[in-house]
């Protein structure tokens, strides 16, 4: 049963990009963990695989999710008031280190600009 009073002050998710489709195409126990892990931020909370992402300021973070050898990671940012924004999703292919590929940095950077357009705009 949900209690009422987090589903009052829950924070909507907005979706950047095609980062819904994609994590709709992870398995089902990754969609499952980073849902809740996106939930606990709806609700100010932080699950405890959601770290923050380095070079991005504070506020953006990311949930790194372990499946049968394979990596996924959704990257999103709780810094913009009253909505938590999912800036991506993605299957992390390199093995190379852990570091987050620049390619996919890039992108983060790019829909984390657009998002604050976004926000600042509903707010005019």
């Amino acid at each position: 049963m949900l209690d009422l009073a987090y589903t009052r002050s829950m924070k909507p998710l907005v979706w950047m990009g095609d980062s819904l489709t994609v994590l709709r195409e992870f398995p089902r126990a990754v969609k499952e963990e980073m849902g809740y892990a996106l939930y606990l931020a709806q609700v100010g909370d932080k699950h405890p695989c959601a770290k923050p992402l380095k070079g991005l300021g504070s506020g953006v973070f990311e949930v790194i999710s372990d499946f049968r050898g394979d990596t996924y990671r959704a990257v999103y940012t709780v810094k913009l008031a009253g909505r938590v924004y999912v800036l991506h999703a993605f299957q992390k292919k390199s093995k190379k280190g852990i570091a987050t590929p620049k390619a996919e940095m890039d992108l983060v950077n790019q829909r984390l600009k657009r998002a604050e357009e976004l926000h600042f705009e509903k707010e005019d």
